[in-house]
């Protein structure tokens, strides 16, 4: 397959996991694109962590991505430390773990992967394609590359470019885990090690940036950690501290510290605008149309990583071609993370949207119904 970055790779491995019936006419498949530290086990138990999948409040029978009624997608991206091939997988040409081999990739590269996977599952068009985040910036990706592939669309809390102050936060947490002595210039698998502490770090650093200060507030205040007084030492003496240690602690025994820099630096090259001569609308009109495809933009209010104003550009670039979009921001306190914790109005929203777009593509019935 070509890359962005004129450098090729194949054949590789795209892991995937699916949820529900494709009927007959193929006519009812969802892609569900995960965000930067998601992966493939969308709404099952991970088999490494054992927790439940990351959206299992929306995926499932009767759920608002109804696995009654639809059929769910969902890979682990190209890059990725899931099963799909990446920097920790082994290189063919050499025997050894890829490491900084690995050819920089970019969300468009993401995309690409996933539709040779529709392909190969006899997918024609997919009824709608949903991520939040960086699932969100895949799914502005496919709908413009591949209008006619795609029925609807569903990007949440994304934007259609990563800004200046995301790209930084990224590059504190990429530096945290090269200045690892344990990194060794990224070939640490060959030493049977791992920069866990650079990891931990970069994923603690990430993590305040998905929360608000409410819901920090909220959770843990100024409260100390099992202590009655200051410790007056460098120990985690509040509860925020210990929660963001265990936060990074977790993290490192599910993801690759290579697989954070590739996929960090995707998300910092994406800019849709950019491919289409600098104005966004463009990325929605091919061939000189208006995109066919029915976008639903969701944002959250304390949602400072991905504010609504990155939403509301898109809508605009969606105006201005005339296309089929709707949007909706949420009031929420919980930050970045809204999209994947229980937000009722988020969840009504998208369940709305879905069975709409059903009524009117004669998928109404669920499956389960019918049998």
């Amino acid at each position: 397959m070509p890359l962005d970055s004129g450098a090729t790779i194949g054949p590789f491995t795209l892991a995937y996991q699916t949820y529900g019936t494709l009927n007959a006419d193929r006519s009812n498949a969802i892609l569900v694109c995960h965000a930067l530290t998601g992966d493939q086990f969308v709404c099952e138990p991970h088999p490494v962590t054992g927790k439940p999948g990351w959206w299992s409040m929306l995926i499932g029978p009767g759920l608002p991505i109804d696995t009654d009624r639809y059929f769910i997608i969902c890979a682990n991206v190209l890059g990725g430390c899931m099963g799909t091939t990446g920097p920790a997988e082994t290189d063919p040409e050499t025997g050894r773990p890829f490491g900084l081999t690995f050819p920089v990739i970019t969300i468009g590269d993401m995309v690409r992967a996933q539709m040779l996977l529709v392909d190969h599952l006899g997918i024609d068009q997919l009824f709608c394609v949903i991520g939040g985040s960086m699932g969100g910036m895949q799914v502005l990706q496919l709908a413009s590359a591949y209008p006619d592939r795609v029925f609807a669309a569903l990007p949440i809390a994304t934007a259609a470019r990563h800004s200046a102050q995301n790209i930084a936060f990224h590059e504190v947490g990429r530096q945290a885990i090269m200045a690892d002595p344990d990194w060794h210039g990224g070939d640490y698998a060959a030493r049977d090690i791992r920069p866990t502490r650079g990891l931990s770090v970069a994923r603690m650093a990430a993590h305040i940036t998905y929360l608000s200060e409410t819901a920090l507030h909220r959770k843990f205040g100024r409260n100390l950690q099992d202590r009655q007084r200051l410790g007056f030492s460098f120990d985690a003496d509040f509860q925020v501290e210990s929660y963001l240690r265990h936060q990074g602690m977790t993290f490192v025994d599910r993801f690759d510290a290579n697989s954070y820099l590739y996929i960090t630096r995707a998300m910092d090259y994406f800019d849709l605008a950019a491919e289409h001569g600098g104005v966004l609308a463009d990325a929605f009109r091919p061939g000189g149309k208006p995109t066919p495809v029915r976008f639903c933009l969701v944002s959250f209010t304390s949602d400072w990583l991905f504010p609504t104003a990155e939403s509301r550009a898109i809508v605009h670039g969606l105006n201005t071609v005339a296309a089929n979009v709707s949007f909706v921001e949420i009031a929420s306190d919980k930050g970045h993370d809204a999209f994947l914790l229980d937000e009722p109005e988020f969840h009504r929203v998208m369940r709305g949207f879905l069975e709409g777009l059903a009524e009117h593509r004669g998928l109404g019935q669920r499956l389960v119904a019918s049998r």
